[in-house]
């Protein structure tokens, strides 16, 4: 999915100065750059050439930029850094669950955004570099696939966010192995600074409405008091 060497990167961004910065920077760091203005010509961009990376713009003209990630990850597992000039948290989590792998608020550094898109790169590879992260995980009736990322319990399919995947996944893929809050910010969201350790909480607490029998008294994602989260099986 990801080349090793000039990865081709679209930018969907409807103001032009910002495009063009974006573009000169991505170029002079040895990226393949093409530009779209709208969610139209994004998707129009996408279906004749899929590219590698995704830097998208949550503010665009007729259409509502949550949803046209959510088109882009219908049909790829690509990565995507958003740029929006939200500052809330609440909009962040939203970015990160509807799949962002990164979240960059306006006004930013353009040799930041590249760095940014380097360190999700350098990480979608790793990921991807590691033969035991292809293997379908079970426990009893719980089968999550990261080939097809489904994730089903007595063979009921249990749609999960991408993060949520993520998470569970890791987790299950280490049972009884305890992760901090931290380890876990780390290896999902790449250990960006600006993401509260509560988004964690959350995502587990959601989890646990997916996959538990009584979330309230959960047997698999179990909290260990001072330390952090592991999977029973």
């Amino acid at each position: 999915m990801i080349r090793a060497m000039n990865e081709h990167i679209l930018v969907v961004e409807d103001e032009p100065s910002i495009a063009e910065v974006v573009s000169l920077y991505l170029k002079r760091a040895g990226f393949t750059v093409e530009t779209a203005g709208d969610g139209d010509e994004a998707k129009s961009q996408f279906d004749k050439h899929e590219p590698d990376f995704i830097i998208l713009d949550l503010m665009l003209p007729g259409v509502e930029g949550l949803s046209l990630m959510r088109w882009f990850r219908d049909r790829s597992r690509i990565p995507i850094i958003v740029l929006t000039a939200r500052r809330e948290e609440m909009d962040r989590i939203a970015g990160l669950e509807s799949g962002a792998d990164d979240y960059v608020v306006k006004p930013f550094s353009p040799q930041e955004l590249v760095s940014r898109v380097r360190a999700v790169l350098r990480r979608v590879n790793r990921e991807d570099s590691t033969p035991s992260g292809d293997r379908p995980v079970t426990h009893g009736t719980l089968v999550i696939d990261p080939g097809s990322r489904t994730l089903t319990i007595a063979d009921k399919a249990i749609p999960l966010t991408v993060k949520e995947f993520d998470l569970l996944h890791l987790l299950a893929l280490n049972p009884r192995q305890v992760y901090t809050r931290d380890q876990l910010l780390e290896r999902i969201w790449g250990g960006a600074d600006y993401i509260d350790a509560g988004t964690v909480t959350v995502h587990i607490r959601r989890l646990r409405e997916k996959i538990e029998t009584d979330p309230s008294a959960p047997m698999h994602l179990l909290t260990v008091w001072g330390v952090g989260y592991k999977f029973e099986p």
